[in-house]
C-alpha cells in the first residue's frame, strides 16, 4: 500500500497531519473509511500506551481493497489553543468539524468511490457517528466499535464505581470523594443554562458544558430511524464500554433491524485486542503490551464494506 499525507482543514484554524492510504493494486474506485477518535486526545493511529488501533485498523483494511484516512485529533494538536480561544470546547469543535472535512477529502478523490465512504468510529467516535452521518458526512454506512447510546455523564459515572469497587482503600476513599463532586454538577448540569455550564470548570480546560451540549444531543436520536448499514462491534472484556450495559443499549434499540449487523468477540478488550486483565482497576495495564487487532476483527470490517 502507499501512504500519503494529508491535511485536514488546510484552511482553517486547526490544520491537522493525516494519512491516506490506497491499496498499491486496485480496479475501479475504491471504498475508503474515515477514522474518528475515542475520548481524550490521540495521534492519528489513536494511540494508547503501545497499542495503535487505528494504525491497524488502515493497514489491514488496506491489504484487503479498502482505502482509508486517519489524522491527528484536533484537541491533541491544538488543545491549548482551543480553550484559550473559545474558554470551552464542544464535540463539534473537537471531534465532528474535522471527521465532515476528513470524509469530504475522500469524497474528492478521483481515486475512491464518493458514494462508497464509510465513517469507522471508536468508543466516543462510535457515539459520535450518527450526529456526524446527519450533520454532513453522508456515509455510505456506519461502523461503530465499543461504543454506547447513553450519556457521556452516566459512562463517566460508571466507570468510576466500578473503579471504586475494585480498587484499595485509599483509591475508594478518593474516587467516593471524586464521584460526590460529580453526581453534584452533573445533576445541577440537567437544569442549567448553556451559559451556566460554559463558566462550570470540571476538569483541566473542561466545562460541564462539554458532557451538557452531548447529552442535548442524544446518539439514539441519530440511529433509531436511520436506514442506512450499520456494524455493532463489541469485545467481551472491555472494562470502558461493556457488553452488559453499553452494547446491549445498541442491542435494545437496533436489535431488530435489518440493516444492522452485530459482531461480538470473546476476549477482545476496548481497543480490540487481546485483553490482558477484566479488572476495572487495571484498566490502565491494558495499555501496557504491544497487541494487535486479530484479523477476524478486520475480515467482518473489510466484508461489511464490500457487502455494501
Amino acid at each position: 500500500m502507499s501512504e500519503e499525507k494529508v491535511i485536514i482543514g488546510k484552511d482553517t484554524e486547526y490544520p491537522l497531519e493525516g494519512i491516506l492510504s490506497i491499496p498499491d493494486a486496485y480496479e475501479g474506485k475504491l471504498p475508503a473509511c474515515v477514522f474518528v477518535h475515542g475520548s481524550g486526545s490521540s495521534n492519528r493511529d489513536e494511540k494508547a500506551g503501545k497499542l495503535t488501533p487505528f494504525k491497524d485498523l488502515a493497514e489491514g483494511l488496506c491489504a484487503r481493497g479498502i482505502a482509508s484516512l486517519r489524522y491527528d485529533k484536533r484537541s491533541f494538536v491544538h488543545g491549548r489553543k482551543m480553550i484559550k480561544g473559545s474558554g470551552t470546547i464542544t464535540m463539534e469543535e473537537e471531534t465532528i468539524q474535522d471527521a465532515i472535512m476528513a470524509a469530504d477529502i475522500l469524497k474528492n478523490d478521483p481515486r475512491i468511490d464518493p458514494e462508497r465512504v464509510f465513517v469507522i468510529g471508536h468508543s466516543m467516535g462510535a457515539m459520535l457517528s450518527g450526529r456526524i452521518d446527519a450533520e454532513g458526512g453522508d456515509f455510505k454506512g456506519l461502523i461503530m466499535m465499543a461504543g454506547s447510546l447513553h450519556s457521556l455523564d452516566e459512562i463517566l459515572l460508571r466507570q468510576l464505581r466500578e473503579q471504586q469497587e475494585t480498587g484499595g482503600f485509599l483509591a475508594r476513599l478518593v474516587l467516593g470523594k471524586l464521584i460526590g463532586k460529580f453526581e453534584k454538577q452533573f445533576a445541577a448540569m440537567r437544569t442549567m443554562s448553556d451559559e451556566e455550564a460554559k463558566k462550570t470548570k470540571i476538569g483541566n480546560g473542561t466545562t460541564l458544558y462539554y458532557f451538557k451540549e452531548m447529552a442535548d444531543h442524544p446518539a439514539a436520536d441519530y440511529l433509531r430511524d436511520n436506514p442506512k448499514p450499520m456494524l455493532i462491534m463489541q469485545g467481551s472484556d472491555d472494562l470502558q464500554a461493556t457488553p452488559a450495559s453499553d452494547y446491549k443499549s445498541y442491542q435494545d434499540l437496533l436489535g431488530d433491524h435489518e440493516n444492522v449487523t452485530f459482531r461480538f468477540y470473546e476476549g477482545l478488550n476496548h481497543c480490540f485486542v487481546s485483553s490482558l486483565s477484566t479488572n476495572p482497576a487495571k484498566a490502565g495495564k491494558e495499555f501496557s503490551k504491544e497487541r494487535h487487532i486479530p484479523s477476524q476483527v478486520i475480515d467482518d470490517i473489510a466484508q461489511f464494506i464490500r457487502d455494501n
